[in-house]
């Protein structure tokens, strides 16, 4: 159950429309998970400072069992979702940053238990 939150300080206007199942989609595909496990975030508008400057940029920060818990494949995860969103959102790969988390299935409340005992 893949947990993936876009923040931009790029304004909603410049955030193209649908994004955020696009995203959805791309993730489930880079993280070899169904899309009906995805969960996405898409926060435009907010108040931001990547590498010490205003300029528009995002940040990615991608939540998951399993998939996200080795510097091998984040080397790959990385690298796809650059492409992805340097194309969607039209910014260089120097205003993007990614960051993972990888989680443990008890860390994850669903259908008032835990993934664990699912």
């Amino acid at each position: 159950m893949p947990f993936i939150e876009l923040d931009t300080n790029l304004p909603a206007s410049r955030v193209p429309a649908g994004l955020e199942k696009r995203l959805c989609e791309v993730a489930a595909t880079i993280l070899g998970k169904p899309v009906e496990h995805m969960n996405v975030t898409v926060r435009p508008g907010l108040t931001m400072v990547l590498s010490g400057s205003t300029e528009p940029c995002t940040q990615l920060l991608i939540s998951s069992v399993g998939v996200v818990d080795t510097a091998e494949k984040n080397r790959g995860h990385s690298a796809s979702f650059f492409e992805f969103l340097t194309k969607e959102l039209g910014l260089g790969q120097d205003r993007i940053i990614i960051r993972f988390y990888p989680m443990e299935p008890w860390q994850i409340g669903f259908n008032g238990t835990v993934v664990t005992f699912l």
